[in-house]
């Protein structure tokens, strides 16, 4: 084992579960903090907390090597005054009582990674953005972001190293993004959305998971990380490869007009799919940090093609 234990806090989402699956045989003890009970599985264990109040879960993090907090309601909902004020009082609340619990403890832990979003950065057709020259946009979804990083970074930590992982869309089998763009293409529909324009920073799940044993290993790095793949494409390229993987031989196009009327009706919002994120992991690559999937069709035939 290379670690002695590493704490998953709001880790049993999906991202949650690649992690588990990743230091699960890297560390003696991986602990997840969680709503909601779980038997105990070999080496991962869970221990239940309200994400609000300090109690008897907060000795799990002293001795801790990482400390990875995930905390967050889901963003794909329709951005009602109700969905607005729990999506930020589900990362800002939890980030905020982890900085008061960390302050406190007799051995806190090595590293905080806080994973955050890329969406923090405006909308860019015209040049990419990285942590030193990005801009930061407008809108519900910036100043969600803005707070969370806020609430992460203005408490003092002296003694554990802290990184705001801002994330890429994460490609994988089993959740998030990829599976639904998948049988969108099976239906028929795998064209471009919108106009196809639009650049997507996504990242393989496994690079996301390397990321934050990279950072963890690397102790003189800190501060905001950009976590996405070092090529981000255009949505239609997006599209046709996924087409091609999954031997779709065409796709219908959805315009913007037809994605809003979608999206009202299963309950979401089009800036998911229509902002232009145009994200470079500069920090990552300054410091040689070697992706294992940094090509979207590597990337996506690795995904169609697991068991």
């Amino acid at each position: 084992m290379k670690y002695d234990k590493v704490v998953l806090a709001g880790g049993n989402g999906y991202l949650g579960q690649v992690l588990q699956e990743y230091y699960k045989p890297l560390t003696r003890e991986l602990i997840v903090l969680s709503r909601k009970p779980a038997p105990q599985t070999e080496n991962i264990k869970t221990i239940v907390w309200n994400a609000r109040t300090a109690g008897e879960w907060t000795d799990c993090l002293n001795h801790a090597d990482m400390l990875i907090n995930l905390c967050g309601k889901n963003v794909n909902c329709r951005y009602t005054p109700e969905n607005q004020t729990e999506i930020i009082s589900s990362r800002v609340g939890p980030t905020t009582l982890l900085a008061n619990v960390i302050q406190s403890l007799a051995v806190p832990p090595r590293l905080w990674i806080n994973v955050t979003s890329a969406t923090i950065y405006r909308h860019a057709e015209d040049r990419p953005q990285d942590e030193e020259t990005g801009e930061i946009g407008y809108g519900f979804s910036i100043d969600v972001c803005k707070k969370w990083e806020d609430a992460f970074f203005q408490s003092a930590t002296p003694r554990t190293r802290k990184v705001a992982l801002r994330m890429g869309i994460v490609l994988g089998k089993r959740d998030g993004a990829f599976p639904r763009l998948l049988t969108l293409a099976r239906m028929g529909a795998g064209g471009k959305l919108g106009n196809g324009q639009q650049y997507v920073s996504w990242i393989h799940e496994q690079d996301a998971a390397k990321c934050t044993e990279w950072l963890l290993q690397h102790e003189s790095v800190s501060g905001v990380f950009n976590c996405t793949s070092p090529k981000p494409v255009k949505n239609e390229v997006l599209m046709a490869a996924i087409r091609k993987a999954g031997g779709i031989p065409f796709g219908v196009p959805s315009p913007a007009w037809l994605l809003e009327i979608g999206a009202r009706v299963i309950g979401t919002e089009t800036e998911l799919l229509l902002k232009s994120r145009w994200v470079l992991p500069k920090r990552l690559l300054d410091s040689q940090f070697e992706f294992s999937y940094p090509e979207v069709e590597h990337a996506i035939n690795d995904i169609v093609w697991q068991p």
